[in-house]
């Protein structure tokens, strides 16, 4: 007996961008590890990879992320 099962049927509203297909897709179709979502809409999750390019130029670009640059010299 497995201990998780495979939800097969999503709830309703429930979006997903799958990645392996390449596609839009209503309820978990595919394992976790080849979607993103949910989302609360398909439009939401049509636009799921520009979503994620411009989330990780946000973190990229976010100075709370990278080291302060070292200025000077210390002759400690």
């Amino acid at each position: 007996m497995p201990l998780f099962k495979k939800r097969t049927v999503g709830k309703p509203g429930e979006w997903y961008y799958c990645l392996e297909h390449k596609k839009v897709e209503e309820g978990p179709d595919c394992p976790g590890k080849d979607r993103f979502g949910p989302y609360d809409s398909r439009a939401e999750a049509e636009h799921a990879m520009e979503t994620a390019r411009e989330r990780n130029l946000e973190w990229e670009n976010d100075p709370k992320w990278h080291d302060a640059p070292r200025t000077g010299t210390d002759d400690d």
